[in-house]
């Protein structure tokens, strides 16, 4: 309601004022830069929280540990796009205002990503942990949308999809944790390794994936937007260092965590996969690895 609601009277204003709601540039009428700058942050602000980007993300790791698998999925594999997607076809509307508040963005997303990235370090949940790392991601992805240059959409666009394969793909794995153990808590499911070895492989590729390992989208991705955002303002290499880096922390936590040490039951190599828990990991983990042979078709 807090992000809506402000762009459904942003769309309202802008149907009366110029007669279609239809996304133009001819549409909006001359305003004062103040009333242009206000309607501005009502039109952007249900994107900014639907993606989340950091102080408005708390809803988040609340819905996704709430939630049952398959809302988890369809929450970080399409629903949290739907915020990147609106800024893209929103911020080229008002261009003056959204050049202005550039720093702004970029601002948040890179210090509010170190923050979620030192949280996501602190979790014992499971389905916290990757729904706060989706915090992070989408943080760099504000970023590359903000500074409005060919390599920060493009680099957008393929960090957005790499996640969404990526993401939702952890969560099913720890999922079938969770329908074995009856805990998604780091500290009770550790060597995994042992207790379902299949597994083992899949928590490592898409961990690799969550971190902007090659081959995957990420990679092409957040290089992309590595580079639009520090060539936008070089002092940013320092926190975008740092993320990255951050980003490998707490991936490599969660794998060592969970698949490492040692398991206390006599049961070993028990409860492997079956055959429709392989097929969904093979369907995620398959065009995160293959789309990047053919990288025109997510750059813009």
């Amino acid at each position: 309601l807090f992000g809506s609601l402000p762009l459904l009277i942003s769309i309202l204003s802008l149907y009366s004022m110029g007669g279609s709601v239809t996304f133009n540039l001819s549409s909006l009428p001359e305003c004062g830069m103040s009333l242009m700058a206000v309607w501005y942050i009502c039109s952007v602000m249900a994107f900014i929280v639907k993606l989340p980007v950091y102080l408005v993300h708390l809803w988040l790791p609340k819905a996704h540990v709430e939630a049952p698998v398959a809302g988890s999925v369809i929450l970080a594999g399409v629903l949290l796009k739907l915020g990147g997607y609106g800024l893209v076809r929103v911020c080229p509307l008002f261009i003056q205002s959204a050049v202005t508040f550039s720093w702004f963005w970029v601002s948040v997303g890179l210090l509010g990503g170190i923050f979620v990235s030192f949280i996501c370090l602190r979790q014992t949940d499971m389905k916290a942990l990757i729904a706060y790392s989706s915090v992070a991601h989408m943080g760099l992805v504000l970023c590359g949308l903000s500074v409005f240059s060919w390599w920060g959409l493009s680099g957008a666009v393929s960090v957005m999809v790499g996640h969404g394969l990526c993401s939702s793909g952890l969560f099913c794995l720890a999922n079938m944790v969770y329908e074995r153990l009856g805990s998604r808590s780091l500290l009770i499911s550790k060597g995994l390794l042992s207790f379902m070895p299949t597994m083992a492989l899949w928590w490592f590729v898409l961990s690799a994936g969550n971190m902007a390992a090659p081959p995957t989208v990420n990679l092409l991705g957040e290089i992309s937007l590595i580079l639009s955002v520090v060539s936008w303002a070089l002092l940013a290499m320092i926190p975008v260092a740092l993320l990255s880096f951050l980003s490998a922390a707490y991936s490599l936590y969660m794998f060592s965590l969970s698949q490492h040490g040692k398991y206390f039951s006599a049961l070993f190599s028990c409860c492997s996969g079956k055959v429709r828990e392989y097929l969904i990991l093979i369907l995620h983990w398959l065009p995160l690895n293959v789309l990047v042979l053919k990288g025109s078709v997510l750059v813009c």
